[in-house]
C-alpha cells in the first residue's frame, strides 16, 4: 500500500472534539485513522469520508495492540492526537458503609484509580512507544499532541483520579519532548470548559460559564485551530498550551 497523503491518528474521535478534529483534518487533507470504543454516527460519516476507523478499547492490551498491527500498512505518522479519555469521577465517600471490607472499599477506589490512569496515562504511553518507528520514518517532523485538562494543574475535589491521569499524561509530555526532540514534537493540549451536554441544565451552564474570565464555552475549533497551530510549528515542544478562557486567574 502507497501512502499518497500524510497519515494523522486520532484516539477517541467518535464524537465531541474527536470527531470535530477528525473531520476538519479529513478536510485539510490528511489520511485519517481513528479509534472509537463505540459505534457512533460520526463513526459512520469518518468512514464514508475515507477515514480508517478501528474499534479499540484501550484498556485491553490485546484490542490496543490489534489498532497497532492495523497501521502497518502505513510507512509513516505525521501526528498522533491523543483524545481518548473518560470523565469518571471517584466514588462518595458518604456511600461507604459499615458492612463493606476495608478490602472490598480498596477494591472500588483502586477500580476507579486505574481505569482512569489506564486511558488516560498508559495507553498513550505504550501507544507512543509502538507507534514511533513510524513517526521518525516521514521526511519532516512529526508531532505527539495529548489532549490533557484544566485540572491536571490544578486538582479537583470529585474527579481526583481523573486529574491525577492527566497530570501523569502532561508529565510524559515533558519525557518525550526531551527524548524525541528534534525529530518529534511533544506537545499537550489543556482545555477547560468548551462545551455543554445537550441534557446540562440552565443553572449547572450559569455556574461552569462563571468559572473563566471569557465567561463562553468556545466549542471545539478552539482544540483544533490548536492542533493545527502545533502541526505548523517548527520549534514548539515540551509545552502545555492551556485553553481555559483565564480560569486560572479567577479567583477560587
Amino acid at each position: 500500500m502507497q501512502q499518497q497523503k500524510e497519515l494523522i491518528v486520532i484516539t477517541g474521535a467518535g464524537q465531541r472534539v474527536g470527531l470535530y478534529c477528525a473531520q476538519a483534518l479529513l478536510k485539510q487533507g490528511y489520511a485519517l485513522a481513528v479509534s472509537y470504543r463505540t459505534f457512533t454516527p460520526g463513526i459512520e460519516a469518518l468512514q464514508q469520508a475515507g477515514a480508517l476507523c478501528l474499534q479499540a478499547d484501550f484498556n485491553q492490551l490485546a484490542q490496543l495492540a490489534s489498532f497497532i498491527e492495523a497501521l502497518a500498512p502505513y510507512p509513516a505518522i505525521r501526528a498522533v492526537i491523543h483524545n481518548a479519555s473518560s470523565w469518571q469521577p471517584d466514588l462518595p465517600l458518604a456511600g461507604h458503609t459499615a458492612q463493606q471490607t476495608t478490602l472490598s472499599l480498596l477494591q472500588q477506589d483502586a477500580a476507579v484509580f486505574d481505569s482512569m490512569q489506564q486511558v488516560h496515562a498508559r495507553a498513550p504511553y505504550l501507544l507512543n512507544r509502538a507507534l514511533l518507528p513510524k513517526l521518525l520514518a516521514g521526511p519532516g517532523p512529526a508531532d505527539i499532541i495529548h489532549l490533557t485538562d484544566f485540572v491536571a494543574s490544578v486538582g479537583s475535589s470529585k474527579h481526583q483520579a481523573y486529574a491525577a491521569s492527566k497530570a501523569a499524561l502532561e508529565n510524559l509530555t515533558l519525557s518525550l519532548a526531551r527524548q524525541l526532540a528534534p525529530k518529534v514534537k511533544v506537545n499537550a493540549i489543556a482545555p477547560a470548559l468548551l462545551m455543554f451536554n445537550d441534557n446540562d441544565d440552565a443553572a449547572y451552564r450559569q455556574k461552569a460559564l462563571a468559572k473563566s474570565l471569557m465567561a463562553i464555552a468556545p466549542g471545539p475549533d478552539e482544540v483544533l485551530q490548536s492542533v493545527l497551530y502545533l502541526l505548523t510549528s517548527r520549534y514548539i515542544t515540551g509545552r502545555v498550551l492551556a485553553l481555559d478562557g483565564g480560569r486560572h486567574l479567577q479567583l477560587p
